[in-house]
């Protein structure tokens, strides 16, 4: 007979999500069941976020060689060891894995179950050799990417974000379906580190994003050499040659066939539930994820979900915010509701893009007055130092000076959007953001001048000008 275990907290995945919640939860002194079918640290840390970016960093250094000589110094052609390249990436992905590690978990009085999980009922679930009876359950089984039905994909070996860092020879030509976050991403460190790249997107790339400063970024990633087709749909797919693949589009002009030595599907992704057996438990879900309320319970009020298993935003952020709330929620009683004003996001390319907020459209559609504020990067001294001048911060407020969105493309993007994230959340305005004192010379100071600009029109003001005149006479 299967054992009996009756935690607290019974959370199932143990991707970002799920381990926040098992370790703040166990901080406290609260019994935690974990229960992971396959790598500890999910996806993020095994095939998403660390992996990518320890590889967008390899490619780095490669442009930096290229780039040297604007600075004065040559270096020479650089030689990439794609072997190398690939220890690199799973060293990271190894310097890391020990805080998510069912050693460090078990140390901190998580009972940890390496098993596969699915419902009996609405109060329990097997995993192994256990069945689990808690209090309440987490599910962040997080997701998988979604392969796109093609013709023929299934007779071609293909790779996706969960294969293509086992890659241990360089592609000669990436053939690439889909144009978002991860497509582009790994498009442009391709083809910096010598591949040549090709991406095909149904719609258009990173089409979640600003237009405006989306066009920056795919100047920059063709600048690089990689071919970006919009509107491009894939008909088929078929073997070329022993190892090579050949794809077939169709443009809108008829079709056509590119070859190419790999293939990477980059078309989504789709939440993790199949084995879960949720109509057992009676929780409500449907191909997009587990359906979930605003303060992320599901319809057994016993379960809540978070991350990408709950649909909505697909980032380790996001999830880790999501976890917050739900450990407020079971250990504390406190309310718990999402407010998705407030998730920035990133794409990691060069010039990088990030966001926050409410876009110009939906601050249109909120608001009956707006202000968009602008700063270029070419007015920012270090920008220049580090001859990184391409790039824009643009943010949206109200009359009164309220921040509603911020959007930035340039570099250290990523990071120069927590200023705004911050200034959301917190509710402030740009005079908020004027009175910070920050150092020179630094990329966030153009947070400070695009604040600044806000007040720009006051300047002609001429009750303003007779102000200045009339307090002149006070000496």
């Amino acid at each position: 007979m299967p054992e009996m275990l009756k935690p607290d907290i019974c959370v199932i995945g143990a991707g970002s999500g799920g381990l926040t919640v098992a370790a703040t939860a166990a901080s406290f002194g609260v019994d935690v069941v974990l229960i992971e079918r396959d790598r500890m640290g999910g996806d993020c840390l095994n095939f998403g976020c660390v992996p990518s970016k320890a590889l967008i960093a390899a490619a780095k250094q490669a442009h930096t060689i290229h780039k040297a000589p604007v600075f004065g110094v040559s270096a020479g052609e650089p030689a990439v060891d794609f072997k190398a390249v690939h220890d690199h990436i799973h060293g990271v992905i190894g310097a890391i894995a020990p805080n998510d590690s069912v050693e460090r978990f078990t140390s901190l009085g998580v009972k940890v179950i390496e098993a596969e999980a699915s419902f009996i009922d609405r109060r329990t679930v097997a995993a192994g050799d256990y069945q689990i009876r808690p209090r309440r359950f987490v599910i962040a089984t997080g997701s998988q990417p979604f392969v796109v039905p093609i013709p023929g994909l299934d007779k071609v070996p293909y790779l996706t974000n969960e294969t293509i860092f086992d890659l241990t020879k360089q592609p000669g030509h990436l053939i690439i379906i889909g144009g978002g976050p991860i497509g582009i991403e790994l498009a442009q460190a391709y083809a910096r580190l010598g591949s040549q790249v090709t991406v095909l997107e149904a719609m258009t790339a990173l089409g979640k994003d600003d237009p405006e400063l989306t066009a920056r970024v795919l100047d920059s990633v063709r600048a690089d050499g990689v071919v970006v087709r919009d509107n491009t749909k894939v008909i088929k797919v078929a073997k070329q040659g022993r190892y090579g693949v050949r794809v077939t589009v169709d443009a809108g002009d008829g079709e056509e066939t590119l070859t190419g030595t790999n293939l990477l599907v980059a078309t989504g992704r789709t939440p993790n539930v199949d084995s879960l057996k949720l109509d057992a438990a009676r929780v409500a879900h449907s191909r997009k994820g587990i359906e979930v309320g605003a303060n992320l319970r599901t319809s057994n009020r016993r379960i809540y979900a978070i991350g990408d298993v709950a649909g909505g935003f697909q980032f380790t952020h996001w999830a880790g915010y999501q976890a917050g709330l739900v450990i407020r929620a079971i250990l504390f009683r406190m309310r718990a509701r999402m407010n998705n004003d407030l998730v920035p996001w990133a794409t990691f390319t060069d010039p990088e893009l990030a966001h926050v907020g409410l876009t110009e459209d939906q601050a249109r559609k909120r608001a009956k007055t707006i202000r968009v504020l602008r700063w270029p990067f070419a007015e920012n001294d270090r920008a220049q130092a580090e001859r990184q001048p391409v790039g824009e911060v643009k943010v949206i407020t109200d009359k009164k000076g309220r921040i509603l969105g911020a959007d930035i493309v340039g570099a250290h993007a990523g990071d120069l959007i927590g200023m705004w994230a911050m200034a959301i959340a917190k509710k402030m305005t740009v005079r908020d953001m004027t009175s910070l004192v920050l150092p020179y010379p630094t990329f966030a100071e153009i947070n400070k001048r695009v604040s600044v600009s806000f007040y720009a029109p006051s300047v002609l003001d001429p009750r303003l000008r007779r102000l200045i005149r009339f307090l002149r006479i006070f000496g």
